[in-house]
């Protein structure tokens, strides 16, 4: 069995490269093996997996992933923390030290291209706070071979992203994700297993990745759902009025599409943004809506 970092190894190994942990980057370390395990059986990885971790840190999560997966690709932002991640796992797991590879650089920006050798079929983090829903959304674009994965967030983000259309929390991260992947909570975190202690308690989110639900250019979809949001509390006839060019063709779209226009952007699914956008499509293409 591979050995883990517990909380003495994770001070140790932070004291000795000189880190500690920034809120610019979101960097909370995990600091139990049995977290870390947790989450790599919560995940269902196997032996012909190729995991995105993003964030690794110090490589706690890292090192309980290698053992159960193909190769894994970690994309750390922190120069430091970058360079010194093959060396722990040179340490502490050798024998699987040719199935990392370890990229420096921004999540948000990494490229299909980059991690193409070999193609993620899994990602697997514990994502820093402040980026974890862009990056969630950047890696199901940028990585149509990824297939499922599981994200530790916090758990006003977990509610976010796995909301169904009627909840209070309903809203942008929520459609968007689902655009690409059927979503469902996997359990809570306590702030107690990190080092920092957040101010605040983390979820577990599991996805997998399905069709999208109709054939229609994304960016089109996710127009109409920013503009159903920006305005929430609006009749989605007025929310999309700068959108569509003006409420009464709002309102005619939306009934074009099957969609009541006094309803409100959170009672919507997926599919009914996307029935809205393509009926908006229809109009623009006839030349009956302003471009």
């Amino acid at each position: 069995m591979t050995a883990l970092l517990g909380p003495a190894e994770i001070r140790a190994l932070a004291s000795r490269l000189g880190v500690s942990p920034t809120k610019t980057l979101g960097q909370n370390f995990v600091h139990d093996p049995n977290t870390v395990r947790r989450i790599v059986r919560a995940a269902e990885v196997g032996p012909d997996d190729v995991v995105v971790e993003v964030g690794p840190g110090l490589g706690s999560l890292t090192l309980a992933l290698l053992p159960e997966v193909a190769h894994l690709h970690a994309v750390e932002i922190d120069p430091v923390l970058a360079a010194q991640l093959p060396k722990t796992i040179e340490e502490y797991a050798p024998a699987r030290a040719s199935a990392l590879s370890t990229h420096h650089r921004d999540a948000l920006r990494v490229t299909a291209a980059e991690l193409a050798d070999p193609a993620p079929t899994a990602l697997v983090a514990n994502l820093p706070y402040n980026v974890a829903v862009p990056v969630v959304l950047h890696l199901l674009a940028e990585l149509p071979t990824l297939r499922h994965g599981l994200v530790m967030v916090q758990q006003e983000v977990a509610d976010r992203l796995t909301a169904g259309p009627g909840s209070k929390v309903y809203g942008i991260p929520s459609v968007k994700l689902a655009w690409y992947a059927a979503a469902r909570h996997a359990g809570k975190v306590p702030a107690s297993v990190f080092w920092p202690v957040p101010n605040v308690e983390s979820g577990l989110v599991r996805f997998t990745r399905r069709e999208p639900p109709a054939d229609i250019d994304r960016d089109a979809v996710f127009a109409v759902v920013d503009a159903a949001f920006a305005q929430r509390r609006k009749m989605l006839r007025s929310a999309l009025a700068s959108w569509a060019g003006d409420a009464a063709t709002a309102a005619e779209i939306l009934t074009a599409a099957g969609v009541d226009p006094t309803s409100r952007g959170e009672q919507l699914t997926v599919g009914q943004f996307a029935a809205v956008a393509a009926a908006g499509a229809d109009r623009r293409a006839a030349g009956m809506v302003k471009s």
